[in-house]
């Protein structure tokens, strides 16, 4: 019986919502925790599938943005629970506790840093591509490494979990709400950016780039901004996973976590709105599970990943819909 691929999505999303309130109902603080760790883990998803799902781009290095994201709130939570103004040279800042504008800076900053990436990087194409952003992303983990006055190796602890307006966040079914609305906002924007012009114009330059250079269209161009709204997206999942854990470290940079977002990617579906968020729903349940049984649990997560890759083509979804390919 093959279900119809909106109705898949509708119902990963009430699970969502609906395992937390459950869990608050039987006061299971924990589990709420875990889903909100995959609500985050999925975003940041949702951001590197639009470079891989939506244009063909395999990023090797994405966890650079989700690290960027985390450090952005990890510095300025720190100036400001020690009351240490922080100075950029011209001006100095003291800091701020206040979510939405960490969630600014994380996105700004990713932002920047994707586009000066991305000009290097689409300059290239296929494996090279993948090594490129694979060096950068070690670049940024070796410099945190280093960086002694945010705790280098040995990362940066925040004592108390960042304000937002109206909520008391240290509690979790109300920083879970805040993530999940997040999430929500961001797949609403991801659907209508792969419908419009620009999300038609980037599959073709997936499929093509020389025939997009035909119809007048830069490719390069439309990749780029796809890079920097990928970028942006995935430093914002970086900055609620830093509050999540209340702590940023250079493990945030590591290829393990981008070979990680890949992997949610592949396990939900490539090129799908929802097929990151049903990996990520996925991997953490294993990591859960088996993680309690033995320390070797990523060999049954590969066993799993083996299965998708031979037998569903299109991930659990395509799985589910009966659909290999997205772009049909």
């Amino acid at each position: 019986m093959k279900v119809d691929e909106r109705v898949c999505n509708a119902l990963v999303l009430f699970g969502m919502l609906a395992l937390p309130l459950w869990a608050l109902a039987q006061d299971e603080p924990f589990t709420i925790t875990l889903v909100t760790r995959a609500v985050i883990l999925a975003l940041a998803a949702v951001g590197l599938n639009i470079v891989l799902g939506f244009g063909g781009m395999v990023s090797f290095g994405h966890a650079m943005f989700f690290g960027i994201g985390g450090y952005a709130m990890g510095i300025l939570a720190y100036h400001a629970q020690t009351y240490m103004p922080l100075d950029l040279g011209l001006f100095t800042f003291e800091g701020t506790k206040s979510m939405p504008v960490i969630w600014l800076v994380a996105m700004v900053v990713s932002a920047m840093i994707a586009l000066l990436v991305g000009l290097l990087s689409l300059r290239t194409s296929g494996v090279y591509f993948i090594m490129i952003t694979l060096a950068f992303g070690q670049m940024f983990f070796y410099f945190a490494i280093s960086w002694a006055a945010y705790g280098g190796e040995d990362g940066l602890s925040i004592y108390v979990r960042n304000d937002f307006p109206g909520l008391n966040t240290l509690v979790p079914i109300q920083f879970f709400g805040v993530c999940f609305a997040i999430l929500c906002v961001v797949l609403f924007l991801v659907a209508r950016l792969r419908a419009s012009p620009f999300g038609l114009a980037l599959n073709a330059a997936r499929q093509s780039g020389v025939r997009v250079e035909t119809m007048g269209l830069d490719p390069m161009r439309i990749k780029l901004v796809a890079f920097i709204l990928s970028g942006a997206i995935t430093g914002l999942a970086g900055a609620l996973f830093a509050d999540l854990n209340r702590f940023v470290s250079p493990s945030m940079f590591s290829w393990q976590l981008s070979g990680e977002l890949i992997v949610l990617i592949i396990i939900g579906g490539v090129g799908r709105l929802m097929g990151p968020v049903i990996g990520a729903c996925v991997f953490v349940a294993l990591e859960h599970a088996l993680g309690g049984l033995t320390d070797f649990w990523h060999i049954y997560l590969g066993v799993i990943l083996l299965c998708i890759v031979l037998f569903a083509r299109g991930g659990l979804i395509g799985l589910l819909t009966g659909k290999e390919s997205a772009h049909v």
